[in-house]
């Protein structure tokens, strides 16, 4: 029997490796460019299966309109872009890949901070002006004795927590899906969020985008905040109003902000991108050769698994809270 599999994701899918698996079920492969719920629904039309990136909208609307499809692969973690409760009150399978790039993020995670931290970009802009002034990048704080705050608790916390562990560093986390023993395994004091805000020099988010989440980092949030401490997001980038951070930013309110993500993708002419306290990647953290591949054949896999009518390895429930 073969299938119709329509993939909206050139990006982060290995294109020799989902050939290789989707070959294996004599599976057709349609890659489109849409990633309105308008266009996705039309070119779901007749599809067994759709695997999307982090950008294609799957509304209530397209699983309505998608007669036959039978699964929805996301190729990465977040599932802010799927109407997963829709999907399963249809019969749609929806599937991810909870174990991706945790490396990768947990790893970029920390580049950001310390390049915020230790005013890379700002030093390395000003030698390729032809300066060599070490006060250009003041102040900068010690790493050494620092607290550092993790909004989320999951997979890539625990990892970029396991990383912080050795550089003389308290940690502490908010997630009230997360059990404290969890937390302690790696040294991480579990708080709530107004003392993580007031207590940490730097926040890390790692939230999943939700009702619940979005835009929590806002105002009143910044302003809990030392003046000095430093905002790293690398998880969504609705999860921080961004006028909020400017403001934050422009009266000394914050000290930096690394942003890997942000609202809308690609963010335009952001006034952050005047900021030398800022530092910006293209929501790269995900990014290796290695993990495209490892990205590329779990989701396959698993799509591969509900089309034969078998259970998938990554099924997600429409109750999950965060990852």
């Amino acid at each position: 029997m073969s299938y119709k599999v329509v993939v909206s994701d050139t990006k982060v899918m290995h294109g020799e490796t989902r050939a290789a698996v989707l070959d294996a079920v004599d599976a057709t492969v349609e890659t489109i460019a849409a990633k309105e719920p308008e266009a996705v629904a039309r070119a779901v039309d007749g599809a067994d299966a759709l695997i999307v990136d982090a950008g294609t909208q799957v509304t209530a609307e397209v699983i309505e309109a998608a007669d036959s499809l039978k699964v929805v692969g996301r190729a990465g973690i977040g599932m802010d872009n799927i109407a997963v409760r829709a999907a399963v009150a249809a019969g749609v399978t929806v599937v991810n890949v909870p174990d991706y790039s945790v490396e990768e993020v947990s790893t970029h995670t920390f580049a950001l901070m310390l390049a915020c931290l230790r005013r890379i970009p700002t030093f390395d802009r000003s030698v390729k002006r032809g300066e060599w002034k070490w006060a250009v990048g003041q102040p900068i704080r010690r790493l050494a004795g620092s607290t550092v705050g993790l909004v989320a608790f999951g997979k890539l916390a625990s990892r970029f927590a396991a990383k912080l562990r050795g550089f003389d560093i308290d940690v502490i986390a908010y997630d009230p899906y997360a059990p404290e023993y969890r937390m302690g395994d790696l040294g991480v004091e579990s708080v709530t969020l107004e003392t993580l805000l007031g207590d940490s020099d730097i926040v890390s988010l790692h939230a999943p985008l939700t009702d619940e989440t979005r835009g929590m980092i806002d105002a009143d949030a910044l302003d809990r905040m030392h003046d000095d401490a430093l905002l790293v997001n690398t998880a969504r980038g609705g999860l921080v109003d961004e006028t909020a951070l400017y403001d934050a930013l422009i009266s000394g309110d914050l000290g930096g902000a690394g942003l890997d993500v942000r609202k809308p993708e690609p963010p335009g002419d952001s006034p952050l991108h005047d900021l030398d306290s800022v530092v910006c990647s293209p929501h790269v953290a995900w990014y290796s050769e290695e993990s495209r591949v490892e990205l590329t054949q779990t989701v396959a896999e698993d799509v591969i698994r509900v089309l034969r009518g078998e259970q998938p390895e990554n099924p997600i429930d429409p109750e999950t809270g965060w990852f």
